[in-house]
Order: structure tokens, then sequence, then C-alpha cells
């Protein structure tokens, strides 16, 4: 089974109208959607935005519906020059950049305790997701890399920098990590698609509202040709 989680309404409602739907359950004020999507059998609801509401959200896709792989879709922004507004960034591993308990040695990231730093992708869909976007979404480019999640929006060119020196990301958002991190934990693959909505900087206020909607457009579109593939 396949569990789609995406973080606003606006991420899952297309996805919504693309399937059919069996059942829906009401858990942990969340609406999980059970059916098919391109012949497959899978699971879509939005966690709400943070990185609890999607910890939460991915466990109870585990606990309650069985699933044995997540993708996470949504939008992000941008800790990469090269990486335009408008582009797809697939996991290869995910940092939680606002855990820090540097004060007892540890590096700015790492969960204490925890046997490690950051939480892989599943290889075999890197790779999928890869080639089915530049084969779905040939107009916008395909990057794989580490991506960056935490309870803020970053919009400072100061906490980018920042970002970007301590954990070499490709993008940052609010949710992934957190979802990498229970897929962890439950030994089950996961892969975190990110379509980039601005540059997180100071422009992001203002290019975040006029790019979401072409960023989720992408996403859908590679979601949805992805499950066929699976």
């Amino acid at each position: 089974m396949l569990g789609i989680i995406g973080a606003m309404e606006e991420e899952v409602a297309e996805l919504k109208r693309r399937m059919e739907i069996e059942e829906v359950s009401e858990v942990a004020s969340m609406s999980f959607y059970r059916g098919k999507l391109e012949d497959k059998e899978v699971v879509i609801v939005r966690s709400g935005i943070g990185k609890v509401n999607a910890a939460v959200c991915a466990q109870i896709l585990i606990d309650r519906f069985h699933v044995d792989t997540l993708i996470n879709t949504g939008i992000a922004g941008s800790l990469d020059a090269q990486i335009d507004i408008g582009d797809m960034v697939i996991s290869t591993d995910a940092v939680e950049h606002d855990m820090d308990a540097s004060a007892f040695g540890d590096p700015v990231g790492q969960v204490p305790q925890m046997d490690t730093f950051s939480f892989p992708a599943d290889e075999k869909l890197i790779k999928l997701a890869k080639e089915v976007n530049e084969r779905i979404n040939p107009d916008i480019h395909t990057w794989t890399g580490r991506i960056v999640s935490g309870d803020q929006f970053v919009a400072s060119s100061q906490v980018k920098e920042r970002l970007i020196a301590l954990f070499g990301a490709k993008c940052t958002e609010m949710e992934g990590a957190a979802i990498a991190h229970t897929a962890y934990l439950n030994k089950i693959s996961c892969v975190i698609i990110r379509a980039i909505s601005d540059k997180a900087d100071n422009s992001a206020e203002m290019d975040y509202p006029a790019f979401e909607e072409l960023a989720i457009r992408h996403s859908v579109r590679l979601v949805c040709a992805l499950a066929a593939e699976m």
C-alpha cells in the first residue's frame, strides 16, 4: 500500500480528484482517502504544516493503513543557485535543520541518540522518480539531493546561507525530514518530492504565491506517473 502525504489542501486536492475514492477515515483531525490512483492502492492525506503534523500523519498511515511506502509531495524553497523556481528536487536524504543539541557536542541537525545523522530515501524510489520526472515534466530540471526541514518558512538570506553552510542541501521545507524520520524508525521505504516555489531568501514572500500553482501542477503530474510505475 502506498501512502501519499501533502502538507496543504492545495497539494492534495488535485490528487484526490484523480483517484477513485473507496473510503474516507477521520483520524487525529486528518482525513485519509483510501482508494486507487493510476490503478494502484493508495491512501492520500493532508498532514497539515510542520514536523509534528507530518510525523503523526505518517505513523497513522503505517499503523492503521499498513502502508509500506511513503511519498511526501509538496513545495520547497531552493538552497542551490542552480535550481530554478519550478524545478523538481527528489530527496536522497533528509535532515531536521532546527534540531540543535550542539551544546552536548552533537552537530546541528543530529537527533540525539539516533544512529544516523540524516534519514535516507529509498534508492529505487529515487532512481524511478528521477526517470519519471524527466519524462513527464521535460520542461523543468530534475535534481536529487539532501532536503532539510524545520518549523519555519525560510524567507531570509541569512538563514538560507546558514542552511547551505551547515547541510549542503538542495532545498528547505517544513515536513519532509519528519516523514523520512518516521519511515526510518518503522523500516519502510520513503521519498520526498519537492517542486521549487521560491528561492528561500528575501524574495520568497513575493515568489511563493505566484509560483505555488505551477509547482503543485508539476508535483501532481509526477506523483500520478510515479504511482503508475510502482
